[in-house]
C-alpha cells in the first residue's frame, strides 16, 4: 500500500476523478420565463410542496450536494423594476432556499431572466446596471453569512455585446461582494445562451475571466457553463445528437490554459437511447476533467412532471422517491464511480465513444493493477488527440507512441472502465508482461494475445525505449520489495 500512495501521489496524475460538486435544478420558480426576458410572476410554479422532498431525497439517497432553484427577477421584486425585493414573494422563494440549505447541500440562486427584462438587454437599452447590481446586492445581503449559497448572476444571456454585458457582470460581482457576501461562488454566464460550443469562440470567456472581486483578485469567481446535446441546444428534442466532448474539449482546455475553472450549471437530456448513451458519455467526460470542471447541474426536477421530455423528477413508489434510469445510469454513476481528486491535477482527454472521431493515443500509457499494488482499481496515463473519421462504427483507436502494461488480472468493472477511457480495454498480460504497438496499429482487444515479458520491444517508433523500460524496472523492484 506504501507504494500504492507512492504512485498515485507522485508517478501520475488523477485520472478516474469526478466533479466536487454534482447537482439538480429544482425548476418552477422559472415556469412561464421567455428567451425574451418576460417573466410573469403569476406563471411561476414554486414546487414549495414537492420540493423539499425531493431535495432531500437527491441529497440524502444519492448523495448529491448542490441544488439549484431558479426564479425570476420579476417575481423577487413584484414586477418593480427599480424596487425593493417583494417581501411575500421572496418569501415564498426562500422556503426552497432554507429546505436546501438544511440538506446540508449547497444552493445555487439562479436569475431566469436571459439577461433581458421584458424584452431589453440588462445595461443595453433595458434595465441600467445600476438597478441590475442594485438587485444583485438585496439579494446578496440577506444570504450574506451563508457560505453555501452560490450566485448564479444570470440563465443563459444571448444576442447581446458580451464586452458591455461583462461590465454590467462587473458592478454585480462587486455588489454581491460589498454586500458582505465575499466569499461565495459567483457564476459568470456568456452570450449564445451560455453554450459550451462558443464560451470561447464568442469571447465571451475571454471577456468574463477578465471580472474580478473589489481586491482584485478572481477567488471563487468562475466561468458559467450550459450545454444541451439535441440538434439546437435547445433540450426540447428527445433525440440526443452529440455528447458535446468537443465543445468540453474546448473549454476545458481553455481554462486549464488559464487556470480557471468553471462549472456546468444547466445541462440535460432525455430518456431515449440516443440519450442514454451520449448523456453518459458527456458526463463521464466532465468528471475526467474535474481539475477545471467544479460540477455539474443536470436538468430538471422540481414542477416538472414525470413525464416531461427531460425529466429527473424521481417518481413516489409506495411513499418512497425513486430515480428514473436517466439520472441513475448518466447522473450519479459517472460520479459515484468516479475517484474524487478535488480537481488536484489536470487529467487526461478520453476518447469519444459517440461523435465521428477516432481516437489515438499519443503519450505513454502506464497500467497497474489491483493485484500488484493491492488497490481496488487501475492506474491509466494516457493523452487522446481526436482525429476525424468518415464512419462512426468502422473508427477504431490507434496508437502513435508507447503501450506499457504492467498487469495481471483485471476485474470486469475495471475493464468496463478503461474501455470508457479509452475506447477499447488492454488485454492482460500476466505479472510484468509487456506490450509494445507499432504507430497506426489498432488497440489490442481482450481476445488479442500479447507478446511475451521476455520479448525485445522492437526497435521502430512506438516502442517501449530502453529508458523507460529502465525506470519502469525500478518500480517494479520497489514495488516487489515493498509488497
Amino acid at each position: 500500500m506504501l507504494f500504492s500512495t507512492f504512485v498515485y501521489s507522485t508517478l501520475l496524475p488523477a485520472v478516474f476523478a469526478k466533479v466536487q460538486f454534482l447537482g439538480v435544478a429544482i425548476a418552477g420558480g422559472d415556469f412561464g420565463c421567455q428567451i425574451d426576458g418576460t417573466c410573469p410572476p403569476g406563471s411561476a410554479q414554486l414546487p414549495l410542496s414537492n420540493g423539499p422532498a425531493q431535495m432531500n431525497h437527491f441529497v440524502k439517497d444519492d448523495g448529491i450536494n448542490l441544488l439549484r432553484i431558479p426564479t425570476s427577477w420579476q417575481f423577487l421584486v413584484n414586477n418593480q423594476l427599480s424596487g425593493e425585493l417583494d417581501t411575500s414573494n421572496l418569501s415564498k422563494y426562500d422556503q426552497l432556499v432554507q429546505s436546501c440549505l438544511s440538506t446540508g447541500a449547497y444552493c445555487m440562486i439562479d436569475i431566469h431572466n436571459f439577461a433581458r427584462w421584458n424584452g431589453q438587454i440588462i445595461g443595453q437599452g433595458g434595465p441600467t446596471d445600476e438597478q441590475f447590481a442594485s438587485f444583485w446586492g438585496q439579494l446578496a445581503s440577506k444570504y450574506a453569512t451563508n457560505n453555501k449559497i452560490v450566485f448564479e448572476l444570470m440563465n443563459e444571456p444571448h444576442d447581446l455585446d458580451v464586452d458591455i454585458w461583462t461590465q454590467t457582470c462587473q458592478k454585480a460581482v462587486t455588489a454581491i461582494r460589498e454586500a458582505g457576501a465575499t466569499s461565495q461562488m459567483i457564476l459568470l454566464p456568456g452570450t449564445n445562451f451560455d453554450s459550451a460550443a462558443t464560451l470561447v469562440s464568442s469571447g465571451s470567456a475571454d471577456a468574463l475571466l477578465a471580472v474580478t472581486n473589489p481586491d482584485g483578485s478572481t477567488d471563487n469567481l468562475l466561468l458559467d457553463i450550459h450545454k444541451y446535446l439535441d440538434v439546437d441546444n435547445s433540450g426540447t428534442h428527445a433525440a440526443c445528437t452529440t455528447n458535446n466532448i468537443d465543445a468540453f474539449t474546448t473549454i476545458a482546455q481553455y481554462l486549464r490554459s488559464k487556470g480557471r475553472k468553471g462549472l456546468i450549471s444547466e445541462t440535460g437530456a432525455s430518456s431515449d437511447a440516443s440519450c442514454m448513451t451520449a448523456f453518459c458519455a458527456q458526463n463521464s467526460f466532465i468528471n475526467t476533467n474535474s481539475d477545471v470542471f467544479a460540477g455539474l447541474v443536470a436538468w430538471g426536477a422540481g414542477s416538472f412532471s414525470t413525464s416531461y421530455v427531460l425529466s429527473l423528477t424521481p417518481s413516489n413508489q409506495n411513499g418512497r422517491l425513486v430515480d428514473n434510469a436517466l439520472m441513475k445510469q448518466c447522473v450519479l454513476a459517472p460520479w459515484n464511480n468516479s475517484d474524487s481528486d478535488n480537481g488536484a491535477a489536470p487529467a487526461p482527454i478520453p476518447a469519444s465513444t459517440m461523435t465521428s472521431l477516432t481516437p489515438t493515443i499519443s503519450s505513454t500509457a502506464l497500467i497497474i493493477t489491483s493485484t500488484l499494488l493491492s488497490t481496488s482499481a487501475a492506474l491509466l496515463t494516457t493523452s487522446l488527440s481526436p482525429q476525424q473519421s468518415s464512419s462512426i462504427k468502422d473508427s477504431q483507436p490507434s496508437i502513435n507512441s508507447n503501450v506499457l502494461v504492467l498487469t495481471d488480472t483485471l476485474q470486469d468493472s475495471t475493464m468496463a472502465t478503461l474501455a470508457i477511457a479509452t475506447g477499447s480495454p488492454p488485454s492482460p498480460s500476466g505479472l510484468g508482461g509487456l506490450l509494445t504497438a507499432q504507430p497506426n496499429d489498432p488497440l489490442p482487444t481482450m481476445t488479442q494475445a500479447p507478446a511475451s515479458a521476455t520479448s525485445a520491444p522492437a526497435n521502430a517508433a512506438g516502442s517501449v525505449s530502453a529508458r523507460e523500460l529502465f525506470l519502469w524496472g525500478i518500480v517494479f523492484i520497489a514495488a516487489i520489495s515493498l509488497i
